[in-house]
């Protein structure tokens, strides 16, 4: 099989995703064609067959969840499912995974018991004895009874003879047979082979027959399965990786000692075991008793999953549950769908496809325990949720209404940790508030965006500038497909300035798109979206001009494998003076450079980096208690590393100049240098330091955008 790393599926449309499982061979030519033709779907003729009086077919969606490998093998998961979210979490733990070579799964044994009854036993012990004679013999006559699943290689493989207590103290034997049913299912195999052999083992045991029937808790079928994360891909916006993985262990031990609490553990567990169980033809009403049963066989109810930190400090997580399945027989041959979905799954025996279901049931426990740990569990699933009500069929192609729908988001202003933050260093930075509003209404047949502040007018057609990739990028990402619209930005910001304007833009345009189609879009979702259009227009940006945009508030910012941030809580606000030179700075130049430069001298520029680095948490602390003083002068120290690094420039430094000659206690160059913004520190000299600026024939602004005279 081909590689299960689809990246996209999502954006695409149903008919797109058959053509790219087409194109990876995932499909074969037929099946692709069945699908787009919609022939895998059972008729009514087939489904009264199944079942009686039937009156109609009742559909539930068919998806596939990517990224899988179990055992080293790579898979995709056909997964019948209702829910939303459960696909998404599934390819999203899966990809995790992958990381770490993925999920390791065993099936050591696959035996489905059939169990007899007897009661009115006169002597028990007698009974047992007998039965224990004449074992082998018994055994014998049940697989003369399927003599075709001998030769098959399957067939009675073991017997337990088991002694019940009834109430008033009546005493009963339970003889299991334990059946090797090979791929199929096996439930009338093993039940036929009940009823055969029951009237013996009553005549053995001198007592009557009570029940002959397979047991859905399949002890003697369980599986097991172990994944491991590794420390670097856990964390979240908000949350270290450390926390993310403590937070799971201690969710884990909260099931492990509350019933109530491993309950719903489990049930998400089987949310996804259940989907694959459904695409397959399973029988997922067996296979949910066994396993909750399973779960309580201790006398306690106990979780199925369980999650701790292994000696190299990865999370590690470990599944065993019972899992009787099969790939032929009973009705699956008669639904076309289950035939489908089997060929997805490349499994080829009822063992494999065990092993794979185990593995997705860890996979969706991760996914639902972080978000349950982090950002709450409601955020993605209703965000998906809400694309499943009455408009799900229209949300994202129809047009939006004729009135403007408005979101903001906040520019930047970096004051300590400029070019370190890409390298993994910490940055501290204020949002400049609700300094960029976006709209958005139906327009007649074309995509146009306005900035009327910065005189743009442009019709979208292609990715082929900057901005235009951008709105084009949010609307794949955003799975909007119509593309009738008109965008308006109005911006406090200047272009080109260093002050996070373009990641504001994708944030305020973003949230007017999630206003306007109710999409019910949660801020790390926002700010992931943000961070791609960075890329666009930054090419390596170190993520810090979208997090100060998603989510306006001060911080103390670092990227990591994920955005790392803390936000800052101000008794004050800060008496900041932003001043905009002659001169644009390109940000993707900046990044460039300082990287060209650091290739040359890496131990130089780490080095500086590093000083940056410890400016940055320092200035943190002296930001918190309003000690401007101790700031101003960081800031000082913190402009002439930036010269050092070969990123300011003669007007910068005549700005910064005056804003120190006019009483500011710290300045310096913000954002990426090579031309762009100054920012000043000005306790009781505010005024002064805007006056002196201004009469020099520069710009200043606020750090609050919308009051009046921002811009001087």
């Amino acid at each position: 099989m081909t590689d299960s790393r689809i990246s996209g599926l999502y954006r695409q449309t149903v008919g797109e995703r058959i053509d790219e499982l087409e194109r990876l061979d995932w499909l074969s030519a037929a099946d692709a064609e069945i699908l787009r033709q919609g022939r895998h779907v059972l008729i009514p003729a087939a489904a009264d067959k199944i079942i009686e009086n039937v009156v109609g077919i009742f559909g539930l969606p068919l998806a596939i969840a990517t990224n899988f490998v179990v055992n080293g093998r790579d898979y995709l998961v056909p997964m019948v499912v209702e829910e939303p979210s459960i696909v998404a979490a599934a390819s999203g733990a899966a990809k995790l995974a992958r990381a770490s070579g993925g999920f390791q799964a065993v099936c050591n044994e696959h035996l489905l018991a059939g169990q007899v009854h007897v009661t009115n036993i006169a002597d028990i012990d007698a009974a047992r004895a007998a039965l224990q004679q004449e074992e082998a013999g018994l055994i014998d006559a049940a697989n003369a009874i399927h003599p075709r699943l001998v030769e098959r290689g399957g067939g009675v493989r073991d017997m337990e003879i088991r002694l019940l207590e009834l109430p008033g103290s009546r005493a009963a034997i339970a003889v299991h047979f334990l059946v090797d049913t090979g791929d199929a299912m096996g439930a009338n195999l093993v039940n036929t082979i009940c009823e055969a052999i029951a009237p013996r083992v009553a005549e053995l045991c001198g007592g009557d027959v009570a029940l002959c029937i397979l047991s859905n808790l399949a002890e003697r079928s369980q599986v097991s399965a172990t994944v491991r994360y590794r420390l670097s891909d856990l964390a979240v916006p908000g949350f270290s990786a450390e926390a993310v993985r403590d937070r799971i262990v201690a969710a884990s031990d909260i099931a492990s000692a509350d019933p109530h609490r491993a309950t719903t553990h489990n049930k998400g567990i089987m949310n996804g075991i259940d989907a694959l169980a459904i695409a397959t033809g399973n029988d997922w009403r067996a296979i949910e008793a066994g396993a909750h049963a399973f779960a309580a066989i201790t006398g306690r109810y106990l979780p199925l999953a369980t999650w701790s930190v292994d000696t190299e400090g990865k999370l590690l997580g470990d599944i065993r549950l019972p899992l009787r399945v099969g790939i032929v027989g009973g009705t699956l041959s008669a639904n076309p769908a289950t035939a489908m979905s089997l060929r997805i799954a490349g499994v080829e025996s009822a063992r494999e496809l065990a092993e794979l279901m185990a593995a997705v049931g860890l996979a969706q426990n991760f996914a639902a325990l972080r978000a349950l740990v982090t950002s709450g569990i409601q955020e993605g699933h209703m965000r998906l949720h809400e694309r499943s009500t009455a408009t799900v069929v229209e949300t994202r192609s129809a047009p939006i209404p004729d009135q403007a729908r408005t979101a903001s988001a906040a520019g930047k202003v970096i004051l300590l940790g400029e070019h370190a933050v890409v390298y993994g260093k910490y940055a501290l930075a204020l949002p400049i508030a609700a300094a960029v509003s976006a709209s958005v209404v139906a327009s007649e047949s074309q995509l146009i965006l306005t900035v009327p502040e910065w005189g743009l007018r442009q019709h979208i057609g292609d990715d082929s500038t900057s901005v235009g990739a951008v709105v084009l990028l949010i609307m794949r990402e955003l799975e909007i497909r119509e593309a009738a619209f008109t965008i308006q930005i109005n911006s406090a910001l200047p272009r080109a300035m260093g002050l996070g304007s373009s990641a504001a833009f994708a944030v305020a345009i973003i949230r007017a798109f999630d206003a306007a189609l109710k999409l019910g879009l949660d801020d790390a979702r926002v700010n992931s979206i943000a961070f791609l259009c960075e890329k666009i227009a930054h090419g390596a940006p170190s993520g810090v001009d979208n997090t100060i945009a998603t989510y306006g508030a001060p911080m103390l910012f670092r990227k990591s494998d994920s955005f790392e941030f803390e936000n800052l809580k101000l008794t004050k606000s800060p008496p900041i003076v932003i001043a905009c030179s002659g001169q644009s700075g390109l940000t993707k130049q900046q990044l460039a450079g300082v990287q060209s430069r650091r290739e040359q001298n890496p131990m130089r520029y780490d080095a500086l980096f590093d000083e940056i680095d410890a400016l940055s948490r320092v200035g943190a602390n002296a930001l918190v208690n309003a000690d401007y003083a101790e700031l101003g002068a960081l800031m000082n120290i913190c402009h002439g590393l930036l010269n050092a690094l070969q990123v300011s420039t003669p007007e910068l430094e005549g700005m910064v100049s005056i804003a120190r000659a006019a009483g500011a206690s710290g300045a310096k160059l913000t954002g990426a240098g090579g031309g762009g913004s100054i920012v000043a520190l000005c306790p009781g000299k505010v005024a002064d330091v805007v006056s002196a600026l201004q009469a020099a024939g520069f710009k200043t602004l606020s750090l609050t955008a919308k009051q009046e005279n921002t811009i001087g």
